[in-house]
């Protein structure tokens, strides 16, 4: 049976009061994890408040016991890997484990621009990225200390101490569906793949990709679990769900693999990814007032 975890857009409005809100009531109700993004702000304005990525995890990691958390995904144009590495170590090891380390390139111009930081061509992403998942991978997972001379990083005999106390640290979780960069990373590298607003048999194939990736790194399909992150447009009633619609097609909105519908069609739609091979799907809830509405949710979807 496919997990179901909720997935927060932390640079939409996320608020301390909000998010502690909503991790109470995800453990309460039976979602297996919660998850946020790692944003400064939205692609356009108006800007909406905007918490703090890693310092939320560390609260989740401390008043939360049972549901596991991450970033979907934290960009390595905003911190060093060897720092990201330490912070995911001592988080995971606060949470008992429950961390998902998920890393990716950066994307959005206009939050780089407006805090100082460097984004770079796509082909300046790509190579930074692949350098920084190769230092957190080592980092995290080898007592060896690491010397390491690249384009954009530079190390001399890095070991991090104190060892995470989970064998290997945190899951790395690596996401993405190009065949140049993202699935032969996580081939490598990933202990989990993530793949967004995909429908079920483009994620079947992609993961198929993947399978034959992992076979030519002597590794085996299943070290690498699949996940997926796609919004959810549920409505208790018709009615209720025509309202969140606001006129656009639901069958358009399915064939860009948003889940669509009420209670039985949701869980219809959930089987389906399931069955393509998704072991967890994170649903983006965008209306972070809503509690009422993730309590229903996970009622229709029997979580508790």
């Amino acid at each position: 049976m496919t997990e179901v975890a909720l997935m927060l857009e932390g640079q939409d409005g996320l608020t301390w009061d909000r998010c502690q809100a909503i991790a109470r009531l995800a453990e309460d109700c039976g979602y297996v994890g919660l998850y946020r993004s790692d944003h400064f702000t939205n692609p356009n304005p108006p800007d909406k408040p905007s918490l703090e990525c890693w310092t939320s995890l560390t609260w989740l990691a401390s008043h939360t016991r049972r549901i596991e958390f991450g970033p979907l995904v934290s960009p390595v144009s905003f911190r060093h890997p060897s720092m990201l590495a330490r912070m995911a170590a001592a988080v995971d090891d606060l949470s008992d484990g429950r961390l998902h380390l998920g890393l990716g390139a950066g994307w959005q111009d206009r939050e780089h621009q407006h805090f100082g930081y460097r984004l770079g061509s796509i082909a300046e992403r790509s190579a930074r990225l692949r350098e920084a998942v190769a230092i957190i991978a080592h980092l995290l997972r080898s007592d060896e200390p690491l010397t390491f001379n690249g384009r954009f990083y530079q190390l001399d005999e890095a070991v991090l101490l104190p060892r995470p106390t989970r064998p290997g640290g945190p899951r790395i979780v690596l996401g993405g569906a190009g065949k140049q960069l993202t699935l032969p990373l996580a081939a490598r590298y990933a202990d989990e793949w993530n793949l967004a607003f995909r429908p079920p048999e483009q994620f079947a194939e992609l993961s198929a990709a993947l399978d034959d990736l992992l076979r030519q790194h002597g590794r085996q399909p299943a070290d690498v679990r699949r996940t997926l992150m796609t919004n959810i447009q549920f409505g208790r009633t018709e009615e209720a769900l025509g309202e969140k619609l606001r006129g656009r097609s639901a069958d358009e909105l399915k064939q860009r693999g948003v889940i669509v519908g009420t209670a039985e069609q949701v869980r219809e739609q959930v089987a389906a990814f399931g069955a393509a091979g998704v072991q967890r799907i994170m649903l983006q809830w965008l209306d972070l007032d809503d509690l009422a509405g993730i309590e229903a949710l996970a009622s229709a979807l029997s979580l508790a």
